[in-house]
């Protein structure tokens, strides 16, 4: 299949380093307490060159954005103003998100939304230090409501195409596929964009997690597989540890999107140390969503200091208070996140990517490595 800017091929460049990581290094600064953690004023942060591997890029529409299409489009929104439309972003679980996720969606009707949508993304991204996006689409939430496959998908393509001239930022687009919807789904859009050789690496598994475990769309990662297509899934946020395990035997995936809940599962953590299998941690989304009460008690120090393959990502920024940035500052002043912890989630955030080699080394010889 095509790709943009860095096409993925097989491996990838070798670990950083198999040498033991010092208590020096490893020592993070203390963690405040609640109290203290709402006095801290944020630290600035100095950007490093990041690999973003978890974004949906219908989640980056910012309400501005969704007010200009709409005029743009002539759509009435339910809501009288950005201040009534900020007001809802007060989520009490996944569900809740998603709901509000797909009715802002009626605002994209046209290629050229789809590609302001996108071009807005890149533009703060780069910004935050992303150097590679590996951007989800959600191709069934369009379709559904009548907006045509080619539309969404040459859309947000468009921009893509020419994201490293323009910002400084390779990209590849992958296909998320609605778990709450069926398999066969899935499988007729999957076949539609083979069908027009959309510019896709690869496939992805996202929406609502409870109750519709990775066992669901084996035919679709195995028809994937077979396309020549990276897979990657979404399992373990509020999903149990066993939809991680599923993910990677049924679906063969290689990367795990979000993952936390892999905690309480020693002989599961076990088995992501070793084998590095990545997992695209999203804090900001965590506490938003509530699958964690606070940034404090957030697992991501735990997931280091056990070995794990984690990176940080902004999931749905525009939703949840934050880009990748602001992802780090947010981590650096509640969790005291130290210097070598930022190098090292950067670090694994590009080796875990499917940027060829070629790019992959161009990247972490910016972040500091030969």
């Amino acid at each position: 299949m095509e790709t943009y800017d860095g096409a993925p091929e097989p491996g990838g460049v070798p670990a950083l380093s198999d040498a033991p990581i010092s208590e020096a290094d490893e020592a993070a600064a203390p963690v405040p307490d609640a109290e203290e953690a709402a006095a801290v004023v944020e630290q600035p942060v100095k950007l490093l060159p990041v690999a973003e591997l978890h974004l949906h890029i219908e989640g980056t529409l910012e309400p501005e954005l969704i007010f200009a299409l709409a005029e743009r489009n002539g759509i009435e929104l339910p809501y009288a103003d950005l201040d009534e439309l900020r007001a809802r972003y007060e989520f009490t679980d996944l569900q809740s998100f998603l709901d509000l996720y797909y009715a802002n969606m009626a605002v994209l009707q046209t290629e050229q939304d789809f590609a302001d949508m996108t071009r807005a993304y890149l533009e703060r991204a780069a910004a935050a230090g992303v150097r590679h996006a590996e951007i989800m689409v959600d191709p069934q939430a369009h379709v559904s409501r009548g907006v045509p496959l080619e539309t969404c998908v040459n859309g947000v393509a468009s921009v893509l195409a020419n994201s490293l001239a323009e910002f400084g930022v390779s990209t590849l687009l992958i296909a998320a596929f609605l778990r709450d919807l069926s398999e066969e789904s899935a499988l007729d859009v999957l076949e539609q964009l083979l069908a027009m050789n959309a510019p896709i690496a690869g496939i992805g598994l996202d929406s609502a997690e409870v109750g519709n475990p990775p066992a669901k769309f084996e035919r679709l990662f195995a028809r994937a597989k077979e396309a020549g297509l990276h897979r990657i899934a979404h399992a373990g946020e509020e999903g149990p540890p066993s939809y991680i395990i599923e993910a990677l035997e049924l679906l063969d995936v290689e990367r795990i999107d979000h993952g936390i809940r892999c905690m309480e599962d020693p002989e599961l953590v076990e088995h992501l140390v070793a084998e590095r299998v990545p997992l695209t941690v999203c804090p900001l989304s965590n506490v938003r969503l509530r699958a964690v009460d606070t940034l404090a008690e957030h697992p991501l120090p735990a997931m280091l200091a056990a070995g794990l393959n984690v990176s940080v990502n902004s999931d749905d920024p525009a939703y949840f208070g934050g880009y990748v940035d602001d992802n780090f500052v947010q981590l650096q002043t509640v969790l005291g996140l130290s210097e070598f912890d930022r190098v090292r989630l950067a670090s694994n955030s590009i080796r875990s990517s499917f940027a060829d080699d070629e790019r992959k080394t161009e990247l972490l010889a910016e972040l500091g490595y030969s």
